[in-house]
């Protein structure tokens, strides 16, 4: 089985938030969980229209990453946007 479909079904059956926690504390090094944080901010900022380099002056990443993310939310087909859009909503 490819792993990355392998990891994520794992994930699809995790359905405890702190077992979640758990097992990303195990699997992942702190800074790995810091930059899915860092991500999850940043797209969260997008949605919420902040300016590209208000986002990079705050977050202190580049505006490539930056670009990226937004490139993401511009796609209506989305995961991610629709999941911003369901815990947030509309911006």
């Amino acid at each position: 089985m490819n792993s990355a479909k392998e990891l994520t079904e794992i994930f699809c059956e995790i359905n405890n938030p702190s077992v979640m926690r758990k097992f990303f504390r195990e699997i992942f090094t702190p800074a790995e969980i810091d930059d899915f944080v860092l991500r999850w901010r940043l797209m969260k900022m997008l949605h919420a229209s902040v300016p590209q380099r208000k986002i990079a002056s705050k977050l202190g990443i580049s505006l490539c990453k930056i670009t990226r993310g937004a490139r993401v939310l511009r796609d209506s087909r989305s995961v991610t946007l629709k999941i911003l859009k369901d815990k947030i909503g509309d911006t």
